[in-house]
């Protein structure tokens, strides 16, 4: 199997007109020929210059924050491909991309490409609607803000549950193998057996 993953760090701003204050991880998923994109965050063009001359077949969004959408659809001109969110997190969407239509994600969908299939859980908490993508082939899992290095994503929102994304991450995502890698959408990667002993802690400390 030729399938990879690739990685790409965008940096972008709230304020268009402002610096570059916050880096996102693009993950690129497929072989030499077509690929799968999920969160092609900030910089279209340098997603698409990242992609090359491969087929994009979908573009799957984890969430709908703006870090993560806001890039979306000029991309996914460049590319011609589709892209998907999860519907509850359409309100999200709609701060950036008012009157603007998407794919939805169900739980367990998969898709494919390269060879490899990528299955959607829904991982809410983080948002109502985020998605994590298991890659069994790759060993790999996509979790987007759910799950980072060190603990789970941000829930002080008042749309966002703690005790819903400790739910997610105990019952969709620590169920993967120990030796899964997790990348998320911000930092670096980790796996499955290293954040795993440490939910108990995250629980006591309430984030």
């Amino acid at each position: 199997m030729d399938a990879r993953i690739d990685h790409l760090v965008t940096a972008g701003n709230s304020d268009p007109a402002g610096p570059p204050v916050h880096e996102n991880n693009v993950w690129i998923v497929g072989d030499d020929r077509e690929v799968i994109v999920i969160d092609p965050a900030h910089d279209a063009e340098a997603v698409a210059r990242a992609v090359g001359d491969r087929k994009v077949r979908l573009i799957l969004l984890t969430h709908g924050h703006w870090d993560h959408v806001r890039a979306v659809i000029d991309f996914a001109r460049l590319v011609d491909a589709p892209f998907l969110l999860h519907p509850s997190d359409a309100f999200l969407w709609e701060q950036s991309h008012g009157g603007v239509g998407f794919g939805p994600i169900e739980d367990g969908q998969r898709f494919d490409v390269a060879g490899v299939t990528l299955e959607a859980r829904h991982t809410p908490g983080h948002t109502p609607g985020s998605s994590s993508f298991v890659a069994d082939g790759l060993g790999a899992v996509f979790t987007g803000d759910t799950l980072f290095e060190g603990g789970p994503g941000a829930t002080r929102w008042d749309y966002s549950s703690f005790d819903t994304i400790i739910d997610s991450i105990r019952t969709r995502l620590f169920t993967l193998p120990s030796e899964t890698v997790v990348h998320t959408g911000h930092g670096p990667s980790t796996s499955v057996g290293a954040e795993s002993p440490h939910l108990e802690e995250w629980v006591a400390r309430g984030w």
